[in-house]
């Protein structure tokens, strides 16, 4: 949330640049914010996007090998419309796609839908519903009913079925109980906030306890974290300077007001948030040489995060740095094949 310099720009052409980059350098999946307007501010954060569906189909006609995701708001399409435009991408891509699910949690977003927000709890129960249905339609022939409290489906039915069998993978980002209970029946791998690291640990444990002990799975669990990589620590802390110097302090407002995250009470760590989502969506922040950066994912690995989703200033540029400088050190560490 900047106007740092950078040579990012929401257009497809460098889109598509990003993703090739990454596809090339060997980045496992590419997992995009979906947005329907943005936070204000002087940036208007994550006010230019594209959707996510169509953009995943794209990019999964240009690349060869990298996982591609949607992410799907679930209030907003479908459950019909989902499995089939899901199943189109997977067979598009040759069975790397893979669905985030979000619950609708940005309450101006639902309105422009028409629709009042549900409380919590009850967006869970909703998306429940909904990727009960989806899953069906991936793997069943005959025609179905549902009947629920919020989903209704009379003779739903999809072909052709995914590439991937049974399913696409799954993911999702809910750190309640409520979320932690979905992400424990119903995905692949849930995606964790770290406040701090002895947080992240007992989370990961919780998180994996829930899956086997309630539901008989195993279930991966990730973070997300925003990289500044440069030869020196010095070099690497100017950037952080410069992100946070030309930082978009009132759309990080904004965004955290719609979290609930704006007590006075708490002004000083407030503060620190305020910054972590100009750095990168509130993402945990490594910052250092190539050395202190795997040093950080390391500690990660180590306090039960199974990989994270990383976020630069410079999409494009960046990954080449850290493909020629970070990810040899990452093999030798044993956190990459």
């Amino acid at each position: 949330m900047t106007t740092a310099e950078t040579s990012y720009e929401a257009t497809w052409e460098h889109t598509l640049k990003v993703a090739q980059r990454a596809d090339e350098i060997g980045m496992e999946i590419l997992v995009p914010v979906a947005r329907w307007k943005g936070f204000g501010g002087s940036t208007n954060f994550n006010g230019t996007n594209f959707d996510t569906y169509t953009w995943a189909a794209g990019l999964a006609a240009k690349t060869e090998n990298i996982m591609v995701a949607s992410t799907s708001h679930l209030p907003t399409v479908h459950p019909l419309v989902a499995a089939k435009a899901s199943a189109t991408i997977d067979h598009i891509s040759a069975g790397r796609f893979a669905l985030n699910l979000v619950m609708g949690w940005f309450t101006p977003e639902m309105e422009m839908f028409g629709a009042a927000q549900r409380e919590h709890d009850d967006r869970y129960e909703f998306g429940t519903e909904w990727i009960e249905v989806v899953k069906r339609l991936w793997t069943e022939d005959a025609p179905f009913d549902f009947d629920g409290r919020y989903v209704h489906v009379k003779g739903g039915v999809s072909l052709p079925k995914p590439v991937q069998n049974p399913r696409p993978v799954l993911l999702n980002a809910g750190n309640s109980p409520a979320g932690i209970d979905f992400s424990a029946k119903h995905v692949d791998f849930n995606f964790a906030t770290i406040d701090t690291l002895e947080n992240a640990r007992g989370y990961a444990k919780a998180v994996r306890d829930r899956a086997r002990g309630e539901y008989h799975r195993d279930l991966g669990v990730m973070t997300y974290a925003f990289v500044i990589c440069r030869d020196t620590e010095e070099e690497a802390q100017q950037v952080k300077r410069a992100i946070l110097e030309a930082g978009d302090y009132e759309g990080a407002k904004n965004l955290m007001a719609v979290l609930g995250m704006q007590s006075a009470s708490f002004s000083e760590q407030i503060r620190v948030y305020q910054e972590r989502f100009i750095l990168g969506w509130g993402g945990y922040p490594i910052i250092g040489t190539p050395e202190q950066v795997v040093d950080e994912l390391q500690t990660l690995s180590d306090v039960g995060m199974d990989g994270a989703i990383l976020g630069f200033l410079d999409y494009h540029e960046e990954m080449k740095y850290f493909d020629d400088n970070v990810m040899p050190l990452l093999r030798q560490a044993g956190l990459r094949k």
